[in-house]
C-alpha cells in the first residue's frame, strides 16, 4: 500500500512553524552529531530532531571501530606505517565492486585530519594495538585490524596496516554500551557547548518544499503533527533500512528476516522521503554480513561449505567470511577443527565469548566425521588431506591463510554446524556528492537537502570493513553540516 505521508508538503500548506533553525538535522547518531557540530561551528543555529528519548542511535551501541588511516598519530604510536595511497587501494578493492572512488579518495585524503578532529572534540584513543583475531578488541586497546587488511588476498596487494580505531572505554559491551558510546558522548557534549539544540520523541515524516527547495520537515510527536522550518538546509541522518521488511525484501532479500548490528529505528524513512522528492539511490542491494562464530575458533580450523570444500581464508575479516558464506555458499558452513585446537581457541581472549559454539559432531576419524555430517563420501576427506599436506609446511596455497594459523588437523575431530549463522545490515541509500548534497535522479543536487550515514550510499558499495559505518558517517556528516550551513 502506498504511503502518502512520505510525499513532500508544500510550504503554502504550513500555517504555523513549531520550531525553526538555520540547519535542521534529522537523527542524533554519529552522522547527525557531526553534522550538528560542524554546522554550529560554521555559525548556523542548529536543531537536531531525534525519534527516541535520547541521543546515540546505533552508533552508541556499536563496538566503536572508526576506519581511519593514511598515517594517523595512533597508527604511528603503535609502530605502523600507512599511506593514503595504500588506504585507497585497499578500500577500493575490499569495499567494491562499484565503489564511489571520489568519496573514497576524499575520505582517505582527509583521514588523518578527521582523526585529529575527533581527538580535538574529546574522543579518547589508547595508544595500544590488539593483534589477535576477533570482531573487536575485548579490552580498551585503540587499534586493530578491522577489514582483513593483513589477510589474503589483500596482504599481497599493499603493505597491510591496521585501520580500526576504537575509542577508549572500560567495561564496554557492544549492543548495550559499546565503544561507540565513547565516540558519541564527547561529540554530543561538544555540540551542546556550541549551542546545538535537540528535540526528542520527534519522528520525522516528510519534507517541506518551496518549489524545488527543501525548507523544513514535518514530524510526529505523540500523534501530533509538528512543523519545523529550516532556513538554510535539512540534513537527513536517520540510519539504514535494515528494519524495514518491505524495503529489505525488495532490495536486499538475502538478509531478509536476519537483521543484525542495527536498531529498529533504522526503518528507511530518510531514504523513502528522499525518493518521494526524486532523490536517486545507489547500491540498495549491498549488505554487511555478520558471521556468528568466534574468530579465535575459526582461525584454528577450516571452514567448509555444504559440499565439504573450503571456500575462504579462515583468518580474514569475519564480515568477509559472512558475505562469502551467505552470498556464495547458500548460507551453508561448517567449522572443522581438532580437539587440541578447539581447546586452545575456547580459552583465547575474545570479545565474543557468546559466539563460541559447542561441537555438533565429534569423531575419531575424518571419514566418520564426514558421515556424521551427512557429506558425500570422500568430500571432507579430500579437503582435509589437501589442507594437511600443505599445512605440514605451514603453507596454504589454496586460499592463503597466514602460516601462523596453518597446522595439520589431527584427531580427535569435531565439526560445528554454522548453517544459517549470518545476519547483517544494509549499506545502500541516498546518492550524495562528496559534500553530502542529496542528488536528484537527474544528477543535480536537490536544493536545501543533505544526508550522511547509513541512509546514504557511502564508501561501501558491496564489501565492508568494520569502522566504515562510523567513519563514513562521521566524515561525511561533518561535510553535510558544513554544506547545509553554507546553503
Amino acid at each position: 500500500m502506498a504511503d502518502a505521508t512520505i510525499s513532500p508538503i508544500s510550504v503554502s500548506d504550513i500555517t504555523t512553524w513549531d520550531f525553526e533553525a538555520d540547519v535542521v538535522v534529522a537523527g542524533y547518531g554519529i552522522a547527525g552529531v557531526t553534522a550538528a557540530v560542524e554546522a554550529a561551528r560554521a555559525g548556523a543555529d542548529v536543531l537536531v530532531l531525534e525519534r527516541t528519548g535520547g541521543w546515540g542511535g546505533a552508533a552508541s551501541l556499536a563496538g566503536g571501530f572508526i576506519y581511519l588511516g593514511g598515517g594517523t598519530p595512533l597508527q604511528k604510536a603503535c609502530g605502523f606505517d600507512d599511506t593514503v595511497d595504500n588506504m585507497k587501494t585497499f578500500m577500493k578493492a575490499a569495499l567494491g565492486p562499484g565503489t564511489d572512488d571520489a568519496k573514497i579518495d576524499a575520505y582517505c585524503e582527509g583521514s588523518v585530519d578527521h582523526y585529529n578532529w575527533l581527538v580535538d572534540a574529546g574522543v579518547p584513543f589508547k595508544e595500544s594495538f590488539w593483534g589477535q583475531p576477533g570482531w573487536e578488541p575485548p579490552y580498551d586497546d585503540g587499534l586493530a585490524y578491522s577489514g582483513g587488511e593483513n589477510a589474503a588476498p589483500f596482504n599481497a596487494l599493499v603493505q597491510p596496516a591496521p585501520r580500526g580505531h576504537v575509542p577508549q572505554m572500560s567495561n564496554k559491551k557492544s549492543g548495550e554500551q559499546g565503544g561507540g558510546y565513547m565516540l558519541m558522548k564527547p561529540l554530543v557534549e561538544t555540540a551542546e557547548k556550541l549551542g546545538v539544540r535537540a528535540e526528542y520523541d520527534l519522528r520525522v515524516q516528510t519534507l517541506v518544499v518551496d518549489g524545488s527547495r527543501v525548507v523544513g520537515v514535518v514530524a510526529k510527536r505523540y500523534g501530533k503533527d509538528v512543523a519545523i522550518r529550516a532556513r538554510k538546509g535539512v540534513v537527513l541522518a536517520m540510519g539504514s533500512f535494515a528494519y524495514n521488511n518491505e524495503m529489505v525484501r525488495s532490495n536486499a532479500p538475502r538478509i531478509f528476516g536476519h537483521p543484525a548490528a542495527s536498531i529498529e529505528a533504522h526503518d528507511g524513512r530518510a531514504i523513502r522521503i528522499g525518493q518521494a522528492l526524486g532523490a536517486d539511490t545507489a547500491h540498495m542491494d549491498a549488505t554487511e554480513v555478520a558471521f556468528f562464530c568466534d574468530p579465535q575458533l575459526m582461525v584454528r580450523g577450516i571452514l567448509v561449505n555444504g559440499r565439504g570444500q573450503r571456500y575462504v581464508a579462515e583468518d580474514t575479516y569475519p564480515g568477509r567470511i559472512g558475505q562469502a558464506t551467505l552470498f556464495q555458499q547458500d548460507n551453508q558452513a561448517f567449522l572443522v577443527i581438532d580437539e587440541a585446537s578447539y581447546e586452545e581457541g575456547v580459552v583465547a581472549e575474545s570479545a565474543t565469548h557468546q559466539l563460541r559454539a559447542q561441537p555438533t559432531w565429534v569423531a575419531e576419524t575424518v571419514e566418520e566425521l564426514e558421515a556424521e555430517m551427512g557429506l558425500p563420501v570422500g568430500a571432507l576427506q579430500s579437503t582435509v588431506d589437501v589442507y594437511n599436506r600443505h599445512a605440514a609446511a605451514n603453507s596454504d596455497p589454496l586460499l592463503g591463510k597466514k602460516s601462523e594459523w596453518v597446522k595439520p588437523i589431527v584427531g580427535p575431530f569435531a565439526a560445528i554446524d554454522l548453517r544459517g549463522r549470518t545476519g547483517g545490515f544494509t549499506l545502500g541509500g541516498l546518492k550524495t556528492t562528496v559534500d553530502s548534497e542529496v542528488l536528484h535522479v537527474s544528477g543535480e543536487p536537490i536544493p536545501g537537502l543533505f544526508a550522511a550515514g547509513r541512509c546514504t550510499s557511502g564508501v561501501c558499495a558491496g564489501g565492508y570493513a568494520s569502522g566504515t559505518s562510523l567513519g563514513d558517517g562521521s566524515f561525511f556528516g561533518r561535510r553535510a553540516g558544513i554544506s547545509a550551513a553554507r546553503s
